[in-house]
């Protein structure tokens, strides 16, 4: 079996989550006051991005995070990509040491809000990109769009977007995460909900089942609402963000929604500090994984 389908079997079949380890320049310094790095600890970017590298790191390479299978794949920031875990490449060894697998986040940020929503900015040489991660052995990727209000043509203009997006990068040989997260705050989320839902299943119905994609949603304000995405033939399966909840809101809201599962990033590592010893760090880490991956298979 090659690598790819063996990677897509693993996501299609496999008990467990997908740990977003993608910050971005805009989310790092929040990521690493989170984790006890203040901006006093880098004095600019490259430093900046080298000590949430460490972090994701010692995230990695602990025992707990290969412990049982529990995690099924990792999101990847671009840099990641050029650089190594444990002196492997970053992608190579997640598959081929913790039988994880790979996406790559491809998006460039967001483009300034307008009719309630944030499309993806222009993301120029993806082509390349594509390339390059498909021969580093990555299997899929992730873009982020957000929205805000239900305004149906910006809904509409989100999901165009990322269904011409995800057919890119199906043509590239990878599998497309599409990402039109609903702000947890918008006062009409439920509204946006039935929007979104509408739109990705009429979209959906014209992709071809043997190269299926993945949606990843904001937690639903009604219990189960995606179980028709979920159910989609042409759907390898919907993971979920955790938009801003707490760990312990994320858990709850996931196991009430039956066949998602977590693609976390902040609630994946709250409670880990630098200033942890490694004992602490791991034991830490092992709980966090331990309620996400129990409330992916709840």
């Amino acid at each position: 079996m090659d690598t790819h389908r063996a990677q897509r079997d693993r996501i299609a079949s496999g008990q467990g989550f997908i740990a977003a380890l993608d910050q971005s320049g805009g989310s790092t310094p929040k990521a690493l006051k989170l984790y006890g790095v203040d901006g006093s600890a880098y004095s600019n970017e490259a430093e900046m991005f080298g000590l949430v590298h460490r972090m994701r790191e010692r995230i990695v390479t602990s025992p707990a995070f290969g412990k049982g299978g529990r995690v099924l794949g990792a999101i990847l920031f671009e840099r990641t990509l050029e650089d190594s875990f444990d002196g492997e490449e970053a992608a190579r060894y997640l598959w081929e040491r913790q039988q994880v697998v790979p996406f790559l986040k491809i998006d460039k940020g967001l483009a300034d809000e307008d009719g309630g929503v944030q499309l993806l900015k222009p993301i120029p040489g993806l082509d390349a990109l594509l390339s390059r991660a498909r021969a580093k052995g990555v299997f899929g990727t992730k873009q982020r769009s957000v929205i805000k209000a239900n305004n149906a043509v910006g809904i509409a203009a989100v999901l165009d977007q990322q269904f011409e997006l995800a057919r890119q990068v199906l043509d590239a040989g990878l599998v497309p995460i599409i990402e039109p997260e609903v702000d947890i705050n918008a006062p009409d989320k439920a509204a946006i909900e039935v929007e979104l839902r509408n739109g990705l299943l009429e979209r959906l119905d014209r992709v071809d089942p043997a190269t299926p994609v993945m949606l990843k949603l904001t937690l639903p304000s009604v219990d189960g609402y995606y179980a028709p995405l979920v159910a989609h033939p042409s759907v390898l399966k919907v993971v979920a963000l955790s938009g801003g909840y707490s760990r312990e809101e994320a858990n709850a809201r996931l196991a009430r929604n039956p066949g998602v599962i977590a693609s976390f990033s902040r609630a994946l590592t709250e409670g880990l500090s630098a200033q942890q010893d490694d004992a602490a760090f791991d034991a830490a880490l092992d709980a966090s994984i331990e309620s996400i991956y129990r409330a992916s298979i709840a």
